[in-house]
C-alpha cells in the first residue's frame, strides 16, 4: 500500500510531537475508524473538564441561552 507523501509526511510530524511511533498513531487511527463503522455503536464523550468546581453559583440554574450570551459578550456578531 503506498500513502500520500504529503499526509505521511504530516503523520511523522504528528506522532514525533506527541512522542510516539508513527505505527502507534496509525494503530490510534485505525481503531477510531474502525470504532465509528460499528453498527450501533454508543456515542462516548470524550472527558473535556478544566480545573474548578463547575458554573458560578450565580449561572447554576442559567439556560443555555444566557450561556451562550455570556459567552458572546463583548465579542462582534
Amino acid at each position: 500500500m503506498k500513502f500520500s507523501d504529503p499526509l505521511l509526511r504530516e503523520a511523522r510530524r504528528l506522532a514525533e510531537r506527541e512522542g510516539i511511533t508513527l505505527r502507534a498513531l496509525m494503530e490510534r487511527g485505525l481503531r477510531r475508524v474502525v470504532a465509528e463503522a460499528r453498527p450501533g455503536a454508543p456515542f462516548k464523550l470524550r472527558q473535556a473538564s478544566f480545573k474548578g468546581r463547575g458554573l458560578r453559583a450565580d449561572l447554576r440554574d442559567a439556560s443555555w441561552d444566557k450561556l451562550r450570551d455570556l459567552a458572546y459578550e463583548g465579542r462582534r456578531v
